[in-house]
């Protein structure tokens, strides 16, 4: 089977939203429209009865966290494939994760809203894509013969609360931090050609898909945060920036190493201690902290938080 699948340039995934459009009516109708254009069913798009080869890499070996490191020269090119595979299967269970605790949110936001609106029917296009492509995440986890990975216990709790009282630009703030972060990881992941076909195929549906999550949530965030007093704008700016720190801290398991039959100690350390990762975040976050400067939201705490995630 082969994917029908395009390969996205970043002018056809902003052809829909390129004018300077601030109306959230007309926001929302457009991407109606643009989901009736360019959405998938992973189903059908992946091919899940292709074999792996074993020397395709779950994603760039340039986003492991031990790319560049003394422990990633010593290991074996197999361990490298091991390494990767388990990486981008911790990093999609922690989507998978964040994508649910999006769902919850957005069904309570628009909860007995004007169904008329079309921001109240984006919102359940949206959850339906989440579901999709959680679902489809959760596959290519298995497909790989690797159990989903879990957050830590402190992030599950801390998801447990923040779904339950986040009022809408903490919402929607987090859910695009998530996004954007992989986003950029996942347009390297889609066109890597040492990286499972697979992987290609939900990390293109993913990006074409959250473009518009992206959009959505932008504008969702500036509606929110009008006019709002300075405490507001402080306080959210640092809510946000913990749920960073609890969404980035989350994505790779350490036990994504012990797979890899690594000492874990040891890659925990020359993961936290790798330039080259860090300077790939910095890369990753360069648009997500533009548009939160733009928002009032690099308050001090919040940039403080930003640069010990090597954010900024």
């Amino acid at each position: 089977m082969t994917s029908t699948l395009p390969n996205p340039t970043t002018d056809q995934l902003g052809a829909v939203f390129s004018a300077d459009v601030r109306d959230g009516e007309e926001v929302s109708r457009r991407l109606l429209d643009s989901a009736a254009q360019l959405s998938y069913d992973p189903t059908t798009e992946v091919d899940w009865d292709a074999e792996l080869d074993p020397a395709h890499h779950g994603l760039n070996p340039q986003w492991s966290t031990l790319y560049g490191t003394a422990l990633w020269e010593e290991m074996t090119e197999q361990q490298r494939v091991t390494l990767t595979r388990h990486e981008v299967a911790s990093i999609m269970s922690t989507g998978i994760w964040f994508e649910m605790i999006l769902q919850q949110m957005l069904l309570r936001e628009h909860y007995a809203a004007d169904t008329s609106r079309a921001d109240f029917q984006f919102a359940l296009t949206e959850i339906a894509d989440e579901c999709r492509h959680s679902i489809m995440f959760a596959r290519a986890c298995s497909r790989m013969g690797i159990t989903g990975y879990k957050p830590k216990r402190s992030g599950i709790e801390l998801g447990r609360f923040f779904k339950t009282t986040a009022n809408a630009e903490t919402a929607f703030g987090g859910a695009l931090v998530a996004e954007e972060v992989l986003d950029v990881m996942q347009r390297d992941w889609m066109r890597g050609e040492d990286v499972l076909p697979m992987i290609r195929t939900t990390s293109r549906i993913h990006v074409v898909e959250e473009s518009r999550h992206m959009t959505f949530a932008r504008q969702e965030m500036r509606e929110s945060l009008a006019g709002v007093n300075p405490v507001r704008r402080r306080i959210s700016a640092l809510v946000i920036a913990i749920v960073t720190q609890v969404v980035v801290t989350n994505l790779v398991h350490r036990d994504v190493y012990a797979a890899a039959s690594l000492d874990t100690d040891r890659a925990v350390r020359e993961a936290a201690g790798n330039k080259h990762h860090q300077a790939m975040m910095r890369t990753s976050s360069r648009h997500l902290m533009t548009f939160l400067g733009e928002c009032g939201l690099l308050t001090a705490p919040a940039v403080r938080i930003y640069r010990s995630l090597h954010m900024l």
